[in-house]
């Protein structure tokens, strides 16, 4: 393809396969645990790192990236305190993130300039650096979900009964919390900051519907990322649209159609299970009765 002549797309279509499948299993996660939002959450944070670095002259990534995870470790120690009601801490964390961002941006005006990039994604934006700290959260991530896949199996589940049976829980979620900060922060490049969560949770949302198992809905969920973006970044350099909303768009897409599908294949069940308990209804109403 013509496309993949050219660098920039190379490294796009590269960073953004990478991206869609930790991505994906992350949401798989996040879904399962109630914490669908802490994506959207951590990819405000990182925009306030984003803003920091731009103000003290540093890399906005590398700012963007430290920000959000700190923030992810911050979200696991407010969600201690309020354990009732731990959604708290996404509301506490967002805030900040958010209103640091805008003061850092009012403080210097040029800052404004630079920062569509990483509001709605470019494919011109993953450079080199970008492109290797993407290999190495895909590294880490990939290590951490195949280490603790058990633990992380009971901790979603049951927190309760993991901590019972001796996990470290606490530890366990501060180490999913820092991967996940680190993969949001990673996906800026790709689909921007304002649709990170596109990118995490609506391929497990719908794997989730649609899964038959656990595993298998990761397996789904990672399969769909991978279709979304490819399917985005060719769409998003034919027609000249910004690749964030384009693969967020196909996205949705995706699951409107696979949750309309599944629905209409269980309609179809039930209407075949009718006619075939007609069927062996109707020849024995026909018998003649006894009295007869």
């Amino acid at each position: 393809m013509e496309m993949l002549h050219y660098d920039f797309m190379q490294r796009a279509f590269c960073a953004g396969g990478l991206i869609a499948l930790l991505a994906s299993v992350l949401g798989v996660y996040l879904m399962l645990r109630r914490q669908a939002l802490m994506a959207d959450m951590l990819s405000h944070v990182s925009l306030a790192g984003v803003a920091g670095g731009a103000y003290l002259h540093m890399n906005p990534t590398i700012t963007g990236f430290v920000v959000a995870t700190l923030g992810a470790v911050a979200v696991e120690y407010v969600r201690r305190s309020y354990k009732t009601y731990s959604e708290i801490s996404v509301a506490i964390i967002m805030v900040g993130g958010l209103s640091t961002a805008v003061v850092l941006m009012n403080l210097n005006q040029s800052i404004n300039k630079g920062f569509s990039a990483y509001l709605f994604g470019s494919v011109v934006a993953v450079n080199q650096t970008e492109l290797f700290l993407m290999f190495a959260v895909a590294i880490i991530g990939g290590t951490f979900f195949f280490v603790f896949r058990r633990p992380l199996y009971q901790i979603t589940f049951d927190e309760d009964t993991a901590k019972t049976s001796g996990l470290p829980v606490s530890w366990i979620s501060l180490g999913f919390s820092v991967v996940t900060g680190m993969i949001v922060s990673a996906a800026m490049p790709i689909v921007g900051v304002l649709l990170v969560s596109a990118l995490v949770v609506l391929p497990a949302a719908l794997a989730i519907r649609i899964a038959s198992s656990f595993y298998s809905a990761i397996l789904i969920a990672m399969g769909i990322g991978l279709l979304g973006v490819f399917s985005g970044l060719t769409a998003s350099y034919q027609l000249s649209t910004p690749p964030g909303g384009t693969i967020a768009l196909l996205l949705l897409f995706f699951l409107i159609a696979g949750i309309s599908l599944k629905k209409a294949l269980v309609k179809l069940g039930k209407v075949r299970n009718s006619k075939s308990l007609e069927g062996e209804v109707a020849p024995i109403n026909s018998m003649p009765s006894l009295s007869e």
